[in-house]
């Protein structure tokens, strides 16, 4: 079964103590059976860099949307044929995803078809609710909710159920420990909005690949979520 990871993590993060040096990056993805992965760090150009000649690897941009340049650096990083959304980080950068600052790269975004994923799952910033008003103000918008509510099964119910409300809506599946959680989260909103990712290196990959595997899911579901939906909501395919 092929395999599509929606969140890797590249590069150095010193203030959780987690890494995964660019050169590193292609054998990580081999050993764990990854074929296509969405990879992103703060330093979009390194990111950019380190994906330029890897097979299967391709960008998301990270988005601080209080950079005063974030809007023209997003158009000019998804000029790259190799960027193929943004990575939006609420609870780290410190914004609500709501703001009015968020809005002109959620705008981008809908002028190219591609998806913002958002980090989701923790106050203040970046619980599920929050994440739905940006999603009510912008129902065209493509919105993975990272992580499905994380941690907290009231914020993974919530992010459910966000899904469920709004048909611009995929659940992403990295951190969420609960493999009974993504059959709902099929049963519920369908397998071509549901996907796997990682959070590499944060988590193990294969043991969220495995907590994917574990869900009881249909063969074809089950496809769809390790592969199918990342495909065709980041690449067309």
């Amino acid at each position: 079964m092929a395999i599509t990871d929606a969140h890797v993590h590249v590069g150095d993060f010193p203030m959780f103590g987690v890494t995964l040096d660019q050169d590193r990056l292609g054998p990580y993805l081999a050993s764990n059976d990854i074929d296509t992965a969405m990879v992103f760090h703060q330093d979009n150009a390194m990111v950019q860099r380190t994906i330029a000649d890897l097979p299967g690897a391709y960008g998301l941009y990270w988005a601080d949307p209080k950079n005063p340049d974030a809007v023209r650096e997003l158009r000019d990083f998804l000029d790259d044929p190799m960027f193929r959304g943004v990575k939006l980080h609420p609870l780290m950068e410190g914004f609500h995803p709501n703001d009015p600052i968020v809005w002109p790269l959620i705008e981008v975004l809908i002028e190219r078809g591609l998806p913002a994923l958002i980090h989701c799952g923790h106050p203040i910033f970046s619980l599920p609710w929050s994440i739905e008003e940006l999603i009510v103000q912008f129902p065209e918008a493509k919105i993975i909710l990272g992580h499905m509510g994380h941690g907290n099964v009231v914020y993974i119910d919530a992010s459910i159920a966000v899904a469920g409300r709004h048909p611009n809506v995929w659940l992403e599946t990295s951190g969420m420990p609960m493999s009974l959680k993504i059959a709902e989260a099929v049963e519920k909103v369908g397998a071509d909005r549901v996907m796997y990712g990682s959070d590499g290196p944060w988590h193990e990959p294969k043991v969220e690949q495995l907590k994917v595997q574990l869900a009881g899911l249909e063969p074809d579901d089950l496809d769809a979520v390790m592969n199918r939906t990342a495909q065709r909501l980041f690449l067309g395919r």
